[in-house]
């Protein structure tokens, strides 16, 4: 299964925070013209314009130099602007989809991040793939905080300590993801795709 790696997965990261489209803003806010913008900045009008029009995409320097001159921080670029709530929408063609260990050509499942542009979230949501696998392929880990799977299609192996569950469309597994978890891909058409939602444990 492919996945998405290197430059042009930064790229398309960087090009969801529309970053053109708020240096555009901050420039109109303050009547100032690609010209004398790029007078202060020290890069060309052309270049400014290419930026604005999401036709390139920034670099961090380039972030920094714009975020002097309008006399804002970085996070006006990659947070919300929002104060009385957070309302971020993350469009389908948006998410990436990356293997739990990129250096293994067998990962025992692949996910996207579901709201990678929000920020200071209280939960974590992903979209995971579990490819068929054998039993030795399977990937124990643990984390702090809980979790919720619920399978979407395909058939799924869900190992938690020493219990042992298959889970079929529809069924959803709910535990304490601090203790030692695995999970493993049981079809291969479908494959096995579920929601799985984390957060930190609130209260006893």
């Amino acid at each position: 299964m492919d996945y998405e790696s290197g430059p042009d997965t930064i790229s398309r990261v960087l090009s969801a925070y529309d970053l053109g489209s708020k240096i555009r803003q901050l420039r109109m806010r303050k009547k100032i013209a690609l010209t004398e913008l790029g007078k202060h900045t020290g890069l060309s009008a052309s270049m400014l314009s290419q930026l604005e029009n999401g036709k390139l995409i920034p670099t961090l320097p380039t972030l920094a130099r714009v975020a002097m001159v309008f006399d804002v921080g970085l996070d006006y670029f990659f947070g919300s602007r929002r104060r009385a709530g957070l309302f971020e929408v993350i469009r389908q063609d948006e998410r990436m989809l990356f293997p739990n260990d990129p250096e293994n050509e067998r990962p025992a499942f692949l996910f996207e991040v579901l709201a990678f542009k929000a920020t200071n979230k209280p939960i974590e949501a992903y979209l995971a793939e579990f490819p068929l696998r054998e039993e030795r392929e399977a990937f124990s880990h643990a984390h702090a905080g809980a979790e919720l799977v619920y399978l979407l299609e395909g058939r799924l192996e869900v190992i938690y300590q020493d219990d042992v569950c298959v889970l079929e469309a529809g069924d959803s597994a709910y535990f304490d993801a601090s203790e030692l978890h695995s999970y493993r891909g049981l079809s291969e058409e479908p494959v096995a795709r579920a929601l799985v939602v984390s957060a930190p444990v609130i209260g006893t």
